[in-house]
């Protein structure tokens, strides 16, 4: 059984067959989905997804940086109200959330601090960040290194860095990295640079579904029944069946997203 820690099951691209989509994931060996905000419009999506199909899906709440405009401040007004309201009990972690300067620095000082202000909803809440990051892994670090020792922890989503990038996120002691369908491009150095210097106790895997779909899916809607070619692909690299690799990181998983146990 596996963890899908990813997985955006509320966008239009699942409208037509999400009951088939998750019964997939349940025959596919998938136990468990948590499904991150990137908007506000999107948690009310998210919300009735994860309220049809309780004790499976579950809820985070957060701005991610490419949806950051001018009006950021309102946005996050909405979402923290809802966060920190009666149904704030339901949320998982805050995110998804970040920096992302691939295309564009237009926003670059909101995105700092939507950021930073949802880095305090963590330390406040005590739930886990669910972090976006793209071109701007120095500008996240710096933030996130005034809060270190208050944090309590949170993924990396979507790793697909080198050697010392992954080093320099996991000094920060709580946190994992969320691995998904790039590790299994032919093109990805992930098969040789995680197993080099980052322990499986500190993965944990995730889809981005519908986004970024694995070989031998890769240029189709990505789902979560496709992680077990994630799993496959570090069972390989790691040297380990993908039993371990199930197990090890969906302990990860449950340490990091602690709340999921109360539900």
């Amino acid at each position: 059984m596996m963890i899908d820690t990813h997985a955006h099951l509320d966008v239009e691209d699942f409208h037509a067959d999400l009951p088939e989509v998750m019964a997939r994931a349940r025959e596919a060996g998938v136990e468990k989905v948590f499904v991150p905000a990137v908007d506000l419009p999107s948690v009310e999506a998210l919300l009735a997804v994860c309220e049809a199909y309780p004790g499976y899906a579950y809820p985070m709440i957060g701005l991610q940086p490419e949806e950051v405009r001018a009006d950021f401040r309102e946005v996050l007004a909405a979402m923290k109200a809802r966060l920190m309201g009666p149904e704030g009990r339901r949320f998982i972690a805050v995110g998804e959330c970040g920096l992302d300067f691939y295309w564009s620095r237009e926003f670059e000082q909101e995105q700092l601090e939507a950021f930073e202000e949802q880095v305090k909803w963590s330390v406040e809440t005590r739930l886990p960040l669910m972090i976006h990051c793209r071109k701007a892994q120095n500008e996240l670090l710096h933030i996130l290194r005034k809060y270190a020792d208050d944090l309590p922890g949170g993924v990396f989503h979507c790793f697909t860095g080198n050697r010392q990038e992954a080093l320099e996120f996991l000094r920060l002691p709580r946190f994992v990295l969320g691995i998904g369908g790039v590790s299994t491009f032919k093109s990805s150095h992930l098969r040789e640079d995680l197993p080099a210097v980052v322990p499986l106790s500190r993965i944990v895997l995730e889809t981005d579904s519908p986004y970024m779909a694995p070989v031998p899916h890769r240029g189709k809607r990505n789902e979560s029944s496709f992680i077990v070619e994630v799993a496959r692909t570090l069972a390989a690299a790691y040297g380990m069946s993908e039993a371990e690799v199930a197990r090890i990181t969906n302990e990860n998983a449950a340490r990091i997203f602690p709340k999921v146990k109360e539900f």
